[in-house]
C-alpha cells in the first residue's frame, strides 16, 4: 500500500491500540442489523403531508407502539402516545389546556417514551445513537437507555425521572426525547425528485430535508426547473413563476424565495386590462397564507408570464437546432391575424385570440416592457439567498441517479427505443445512451450551476437544462412534447396528447428492468429500480409493484393535484433489516388518526440484512484491510508509532538521508 496514505492514517490512529482499537469497533458495527432506509417521489410541495409521514416514520412508529404495549396499552392510549411523538409541542399544550398536565402523567409518559427509544435504537450502535441525542440531555438520555442488571432498574429510573420532573424541565425532556425516536426511526432518506411545483411551500419542505444527514436526491423535471431558474435561465424563470401562479401558489414565490411580482402584476393590469384570461383562471388547492392574489388579476398574471414564456422558448429553440425541436416552436404555427393555429396541415381555431404584445411579424420578440419584467424577475431569482441555499443543497446531495444498497433510483425514465435498445442523444457531437447519458447530463446540471456568470458554457448548460425539463429525449420528462400551449389555446384532446417514452410500456417486462440494472453495474438477481414521475392510477387497477418486482414506481399522489387520478395520497417505500414495505398512504388530514397508511410486505429478505451486507459494510471492509496494512507497518518499523520519541523527527531525517539522531 502506498507509504504516504499509511501515514496519513497514522496521523488519525497514532499507535497500535488505536488502530487495533478501530478495527475491533468496526467488525462490531459490520455485524449490526442494517439502517432502515425510507424513499419518497413527487412531494410536489405538499409540506403538511409530507412532514406528517416524516414524523410518523409513515406510520412505522404507530406499529412499533402497537407491538411494544400490546398487552398493557388500550388503542386510544396508544394512539395518544403516537401523536405525542409525532406533534410534541402541540400535544403538551393541548393537554396543559385540559388540565391534564402534571407531573405524574409526565413520569408515566418518560418510561413509556424510553421504552419506545430503546425499541427504535435497538439495531444501532451506542455511538450513533448518542450522536443523534440532543446535547444538552444525551447524557441523561444515554443513562436511561442503558441501565444494566446489575442496578436496581426501578429505583435508578425513578431517582433520575424525579430529578427531571423536580428540576422543571421534564416537558422539554419529552419534546427532546420524541425528536430523537422520530429520528432513529428513518436512518437514510431517498427522495426520487420532483419535491418543486403544484404544492404550497416546496420552500418548507426544502428546510425541512436540510435537516437531514442522511440524505440524498435524484432530480425530477420539476426540480430542475427550479435548478434552471436559479442557475440563471430565463425561459425556466418564466416557468417556476407561470406554474406557481397556476395553482396559486403565489406564497413559495413571494414569503418563501422573496421573488418580486409587483412588475408582473402591473404589467398584466395594464396590458390585459379588459382581457378575462377565462382559461388562465388559477387551480385553487390551497389558500396563500401571506400573500393571496385576487383570482381575476391571477389569471391575468399567469396569462402574461404564460406568454412571455413562450416566446422565449421560441428564442431558445432557434439557438438550439441541435435540440430538434422545431415542433415546439408554437408560435410559428400560429397566424394571429386569423385566429388560428396549424400543425401538420390542420387548421385549428384558438379558444383566446386575444395576443396584445406579440408582433405578428416577429412574434417571438420581447417587447420593451416584458424584457424589463424579466430583467425585474431574473433579479429576484438570482438574490434569493434562501433559493440559493435550496439549490445548492439540491445539488451537493443530488445526482440524476443514484445506486444504493443494490438499489437503483432515478425519477423519471432511461430513454429507450420501441425494440428495447437504449436511446441516443447527442450532446457536443457526441452520442450518449443509458448509464453515460446519465453521467454526461449531470456535469451538464453543475456547470449550468456553478460555472462564471456570464461564460458561454453556463448558458449553453443552462440552456440544455430548459431541454431537460420538457425535450423529447430528457430522461427527467420522458414525453414527445409539452403541450402547454395547446391546453391554453386550442383545447383539442388529440393535439394536447403527450406520448410517452418506450422506457414507460418496457420497464414492465423483467428482462427490460435486468438489461437497465446491468448497464448501471448492479446484480439483476437481487436489485429493483425505484422510480418516480408517472402517477401510479390505483383506482384504474394500476399497481406500482412492476416487472415481477424488479421495479418499484412509487409516484402514487401525495400532491392534491394527482389525487383524483390514484385514488390514493402517495407511497413510501420502507427497506429495513428484515423485507421491503410499501405504505399506501390516504389522503392528508389535520386529524392524524386518520392518516394511517397500508403497509405491505412486497419482498422479505432471504436473511436478515446486516450492514456488512451493504455499501456502507464495503467502505468499513477497505477501511478494515487499510488499518491492518497500517498495523502490519507500525509492527515492522515501517512507521513508528507516535508513542515512541522523537519518531516523526527520525520519519524526517530518513527521508533527507541524514545520520544522527
Amino acid at each position: 500500500m502506498d507509504n504516504k496514505y499509511l501515514r496519513l492514517l497514522a496521523k488519525q490512529y497514532p499507535d497500535i491500540g488505536a488502530a487495533s482499537g478501530e478495527i475491533i469497533d468496526l467488525n462490531a458495527i459490520c455485524s449490526l442489523p442494517k439502517g432502515t432506509e425510507y424513499f419518497f417521489s413527487d412531494l410536489h410541495g405538499e409540506y403538511r403531508a409530507f412532514l406528517h409521514l416524516l414524523k410518523s416514520a409513515s406510520g412505522m412508529i404507530r406499529s412499533r407502539i402497537g407491538t411494544i404495549f400490546a398487552k398493557t396499552l388500550s388503542a386510544s392510549e396508544q394512539e395518544a402516545l403516537a401523536a405525542l411523538i409525532y406533534y410534541p409541542e402541540e400535544t403538551l399544550k393541548q393537554l396543559s389546556a385540559e388540565g391534564i398536565l402534571d407531573d405524574e402523567w409526565r413520569k408515566l409518559t418518560i418510561y413509556r417514551l424510553i421504552a419506545v427509544c430503546q425499541n427504535v435504537s435497538a439495531k444501532y450502535s451506542r455511538s450513533k445513537v448518542r450522536r443523534r441525542m440532543p446535547e444538552k440531555y444525551a447524557f441523561i438520555i444515554d443513562e436511561l437507555l442503558h441501565v444494566t442488571e446489575d442496578i436496581n432498574r426501578d429505583l435508578y429510573y425513578e431517582n433520575i425521572i424525579g430529578s427531571i420532573l423536580e428540576t422543571g424541565i421534564g416537558d422539554d425532556f419529552i419534546i427532546d426525547i420524541c425528536s430523537l425516536i422520530r429520528s432513529l426511526c428513518i436512518d437514510r432518506l431517498h427522495i426520487i425528485g420532483d419535491i418543486f411545483d403544484r404544492g404550497p411551500r416546496a420552500d418548507i419542505i426544502m428546510d425541512e430535508l436540510m435537516k437531514y444527514e442522511d440524505i440524498d436526491i435524484q432530480w425530477g423535471n420539476h426540480d430542475i426547473s427550479w435548478m434552471g431558474a436559479a442557475s440563471g435561465n430565463r425561459a425556466l424563470m418564466a416557468n417556476v413563476v407561470r406554474i406557481a401562479i397556476s395553482y396559486n401558489n403565489f406564497d413559495v414565490l413571494e414569503d418563501g424565495y422573496g421573488i418580486n411580482l409587483r412588475a408582473l402584476a402591473i404589467f398584466a393590469a395594464d396590458n390585459y386590462a379588459t382581457d378575462p384570461c377565462e382559461r388562465f383562471m388559477p387551480h385553487i388547492l390551497d389558500d396563500n397564507k401571506y400573500d393571496p392574489v385576487d383570482i381575476n388579476q391571477a389569471a391575468k398574471m399567469h396569462k402574461a408570464i404564460a406568454v412571455i414564456q413562450f416566446k422565449l422558448e421560441s428564442q431558445l429553440i432557434r439557438r438550439h437546432p441541435e435540440y430538434h425541436m422545431d415542433d415546439r416552436d408554437v408560435l410559428k404555427y400560429v397566424d394571429l391575424r386569423k385566429g388560428t393555429m396549424t400543425v401538420n396541415g390542420k387548421e385549428y381555431e384558438l379558444l383566446d385570440k386575444s395576443f396584445p404584445t406579440i408582433d405578428p411579424d416577429d412574434p417571438s420578440r420581447l417587447t420593451d416592457e416584458e424584457t424589463a419584467l424579466m430583467d425585474v424577475i431574473a433579479g429576484s431569482f438570482l438574490h434569493s439567498k434562501l433559493l440559493d441555499e435550496h439549490i445548492g443543497f439540491l445539488f451537493s446531495h443530488g445526482s440524476m441517479y443514484k445506486c444504493f444498497n443494490n438499489n437503483l433510483m432515478f425519477h423519471g425514465c432511461i430513454p429507450m427505443n420501441a425494440d428495447g435498445s437504449f436511446s441516443e442523444m447527442e450532446i457536443e457531437g457526441v452520442k450518449y445512451s443509458g448509464r453515460e447519458l446519465m453521467e454526461k447530463i449531470n456535469g451538464i446540471c453543475c456547470k449550468a450551476f456553478f460555472s462564471p456568470e456570464d461564460s458561454p458554457e453556463k448558458k449553453l448548460s443552462g440552456d440544455m437544462m430548459w431541454y431537460l425539463w420538457c425535450g423529447k429525449k430528457s430522461p427527467l420528462y420522458g414525453k414527445d412534447k409539452m403541450s402547454a400551449f395547446e391546453r391554453y389555446f386550442v383545447g383539442d384532446e388529440e393535439l394536447c396528447r403527450e406520448v410517452y417514452d418506450p422506457y414507460y410500456e418496457l420497464s414492465d417486462r423483467r428482462d427490460i428492468c435486468v438489461k437497465i440494472l446491468e448497464e448501471f453495474g448492479l446484480d439483476p438477481n437481487t436489485a429493483h429500480i425505484i422510480n418516480g414521475h408517472v402517477p401510479v392510477k390505483l383506482k384504474d387497477g394500476e399497481s406500482p409493484i412492476k416487472a415481477g418486482g424488479k421495479l418499484f414506481v412509487i409516484d402514487g399522489g401525495i400532491s392534491k393535484a394527482y389525487q383524483g387520478k390514484t385514488g390514493i395520497a402517495g407511497y413510501t417505500l420502507i427497506y429495513d433489516s428484515h423485507c421491503l414495505n410499501l405504505a399506501q398512504h390516504p389522503p392528508f388530514s389535520e386529524d392524524y388518526r386518520r392518516n394511517a397508511p397500508t403497509v405491505t410486505v412486497v419482498e422479505k429478505c432471504p436473511r436478515r440484512v446486516n450492514i456488512s451486507d451493504t455499501d456502507q459494510g464495503r467502505e468499513i471492509r477497505e477501511r478494515i484491510s487499510d488499518l491492518k496494512n497500517l498495523l502490519e507497518a507500525y509492527r515492522s518499523g515501517e512507521i513508528l508509532e507516535a508513542s515512541e520519541p522523537h519518531a516523526e523527527r527520525k520519519y524526517i531525517r530518513d527521508r533527507l538521508g541524514v545520520k544522527g539522531s
